[in-house]
């Protein structure tokens, strides 16, 4: 068997192989969604939290969901970490996704 044939082959084994450890991934998230959400769900309503935090440290490790942007960077880009949990936890992203819709109920107010 000629080299770029072997070589060939091996890309496409990985690339497959790639392919399978990203579909479970995503498998696995949402199994773990399903199982972790509910219990976390009722933490939340039993403590009466507006949201669930995982730091009480810096504002931007509380909740990653509800972090401002620029938190991380106060002092400037290239400042050290004051908190040991930014170091574990990044600040989020933001969504892509995130959507705003408005609407009117049966009695002509708004949602």
């Amino acid at each position: 068997m000629r080299r770029t044939k072997v070589f060939l082959s091996f890309i496409t084994f990985l690339l497959f192989l790639s392919v399978f450890f990203v579909g479970h991934s995503h498998h696995e998230k949402r199994l773990w969604r399903q199982r972790e959400l509910p219990s976390a769900r009722q933490l939340i309503h039993h403590f009466g939290l507006t949201d669930f935090a995982l730091w009480t440290e810096a504002r931007y490790t509380r909740n990653p969901a509800l972090a401002d942007f620029f938190a991380p960077f106060q002092d400037f880009p290239a400042a050290f970490e004051h908190f040991p949990a930014g170091s574990i936890l990044a600040p989020s992203l933001p969504a892509v996704d995130t959507r705003l819709s408005i609407g009117r109920t049966a009695a002509g107010f708004p949602q």
